[in-house]
């Protein structure tokens, strides 16, 4: 799918053989990894140490334009990866406007949850491969633009682990285990046995990993999943609402729009309006809540 300034493709290799995957232009690439193992391999991108990282599982991987990237794969599972070519030239311009003079700098098997959401409704759309759907598609590369903006800004530092939070296999886990069962109960007590760690000090640690309570960050992937939902209009507010857990449509409205500002309906029609080219209404302006919307 291709837009004025960014361009996505959607791969999913399925061969047990040697793969490869090259780059090196004058657009800014961004691998996101939705799933995928692999046995061996090595992940390559000119200015960091190679990497041979087998589970790259929900990763990113970022080469700036000009810069080498390469990668080979002798897959384990079925994988799943998203490119995303961003025009270098637009970008410096998206710097200049926001006076951001950090460069960008190449990143390796990173994690950055801001990023990844944007990355997830790119791939929704190309997965569509819906021309009406250009217009949203050009609006979520700008955000991707700004994205990009604010990572280059924090470089150097959310690399660096916190101290007293959870190891990288312990987010991984836990992280994967609440994508795996979003519209379900989840007790703290099951988290913690996952990681091996105590309730008390599971809570504290996985606080300072993610910057919320477990329950928080529960809730709030529960709504990044339905914003997809919404956005495919595929089913109602009250269909979301029960598939994710919700047992009235009433506490899903308010949940949702205590999280983003809108109510599930308005959001469906924002998404419809920046499709059409229409200016969006913001949140609050003359809007209600309402316990049951088609």
């Amino acid at each position: 799918m291709m837009g004025r300034s960014i361009r996505a493709e959607l791969v999913q290799p399925t061969s047990r053989n040697r793969i490869e995957f090259r780059y090196r232009g004058p657009s800014h690439l961004i691998v996101a990894y939705e799933q995928g193992v692999r046995s061996g391999g090595e992940t390559f991108v000119d200015g960091m140490s190679p990497s041979t990282l087998r589970d790259f599982t929900r990763k990113l991987t970022f080469a700036p334009a000009g810069h080498d990237y390469f990668e080979w794969h002798q897959l384990h599972t079925s994988a799943r990866l998203l490119y995303v070519y961003v025009d270098a030239a637009e970008l410096d311009r998206q710097s200049g406007l926001t006076h951001s003079s950090s460069p960008l700098s190449p990143r390796l098997f990173f994690e950055d949850a801001a990023l990844w959401c944007t990355v997830d409704k790119l791939k929704g759309l190309v997965a569509s491969a819906g021309r009406d759907s250009l217009p949203y598609f050009e609006a979520l590369g700008a955000v991707l633009m700004h994205e990009l903006l604010r990572l280059g800004g924090s470089a150097g530092h959310s690399e660096v682990p916190t101290r007293g939070g959870l190891a990288a296999w312990q987010r991984r886990v836990v992280a994967s285990y609440i994508e795996e069962h979003l519209c379900e109960q989840i007790s703290l007590a099951a988290l913690a046995r996952l990681v091996r760690l105590s309730p008390y000090h599971f809570s504290r640690a996985f606080k300072q990993s993610f910057g919320m309570p477990p329950h928080r960050y529960h809730t709030s992937r529960r709504i990044e999943r339905a914003k997809i939902m919404l956005e495919r209009h595929a089913l109602s507010v009250t269909e979301i609402g029960l598939r994710l857990g919700f047992n009235e449509t009433s506490s899903f409205t308010t949940t949702f729009r205590k999280l983003t500002g809108f109510t599930p309906s308005r959001y469906h029609r924002s998404i419809a309006q920046l499709r059409d080219g229409q200016a969006v209404q913001p949140p609050g302006a003359g809007e209600a809540v309402q316990s049951a919307q088609p």
